[in-house]
């Protein structure tokens, strides 16, 4: 028991160390975002019916780091603010599906090439959600219990409704790092660490080349991966270690896109606050979409990777090239560090 212990460590303080600088620099941008890119800047272009409104809020959704339950007030705002049932929709899956800190960790664990078939994989997911419930209106436009999700302050990630962005280059800055490295640390730090604990679990005990011939490859691995991350709640920085570990043992690129898209984007909360605000027909079609899209995404990037020649494998095993072994380390502390501190602090909720 101490050995299997101490492996699962061992495996766990490697991921960390490979991911904390990629994670703290996510969260820099993160905090630029918060702080020059104003929630009311991007209402104002998500109204009425149309196709381009829906490709604006993917669109505008994909950087933004925010979890399936941090999402939800500002989605729902912009629904308050005129934002269409399909842009709302598309919004709230692009959002929690990447973002900036999630695509950093991706590079870091994974590879360039799904570093880039992630956020496309949510844009692309978002919109045919979006123009799904477009497609199918309800009839029901009542706006009457978006309200209610900021009074409830999110659901457990520590989401709240968020002050307005104050004035000026010096104070705007100050107002952002201290979001990413405050609120966002405590929202996403210490799911991210149970992401890279679970990932050591799986590197520590799994036996390499688990997965093949059994549900690593192929439509079979996409349905397992859709059974397992569909009630799950796993932000889309902590999915990403998980994700990284179960393609060193076997799992296809395009499984674990599926684990990366609907892990993030669908949970009992998310979809409960749904069902309210938005109603049964958007909730269903959100949940639809989600599944068809993740499982054509899923076979179009085996083929890509297939055709390409690329072994995500290889080049996931090669990551602790990337940086030196001290920023790792030393990245790895300050997270840690971060994390610990956020935990004594008490999060309110506007």
């Amino acid at each position: 028991m101490t050995d299997m212990l101490v492996r699962v460590a061992a495996e766990s303080w490697h991921v960390l160390v490979e991911a904390s600088p990629y994670v703290l620099f996510g969260f820099f941008v993160a905090g630029l975002l918060k702080g020059f890119v104003p929630d009311s800047a991007m209402a104002r272009h998500l109204g009425g019916n149309s196709f381009k409104s829906v490709v604006k809020a993917a669109v505008m959704g994909v950087p933004l780091p925010l979890c399936s339950c941090g999402v939800l007030p500002t989605a729902l705002g912009l629904r308050r603010q005129g934002a269409s049932k399909g842009a709302t929709t598309a919004f709230m899956i692009a959002t929690p599906e990447t973002g900036v800190d999630s695509m950093a960790v991706t590079y870091a664990l994974i590879d360039p090439l799904m570093t880039v078939i992630r956020p496309v994989a949510a844009t692309l997911t978002a919109m045919f959600a979006g123009l799904l419930v477009n497609s199918f209106p309800d009839g029901d436009d009542s706006l009457s219990a978006v309200g209610d999700v900021c009074a409830a302050g999110g659901c457990g990630c520590g989401a709240g409704c968020e002050p307005a962005s104050p004035k000026g280059f010096a104070a705007r800055f100050r107002f952002g790092m201290q979001h990413a490295f405050g609120e966002m640390i405590g929202d996403i730090g210490r799911w991210l660490l149970v992401g890279v604990i679970i990932a050591g679990i799986i590197s520590a005990l799994v036996p390499a080349d688990a997965l093949d011939g059994y549900a690593g490859t192929g439509f079979l691995s996409y349905l397992v991966m859709l059974v397992v991350a569909l009630p799950l709640y796993v932000c889309a920085t902590a999915s990403t270690p998980i994700a990284a570990s179960l393609l060193l043992k076997g799992l296809s690129p395009g499984a674990a896109l599926v684990f990366l898209l609907a892990g993030p984007a669908t949970n009992g909360a998310t979809i409960t606050v749904m069902l309210k605000t938005l109603g049964k027909r958007a909730a269903g079609l959100y949940v639809a979409a989600i599944v068809v899209a993740s499982l054509v995404l899923a076979f179009a990037t085996d083929r890509v990777y297939a055709a390409l020649g690329l072994d995500i494998r290889a080049v996931a095993a090669e990551v602790d090239e990337l940086l030196p072994h001290w920023a790792g380390v030393a990245s790895a502390v300050a997270v840690l560090g971060l994390v610990a501190l956020s935990s004594l602090r008490p999060h309110s909720h506007e």
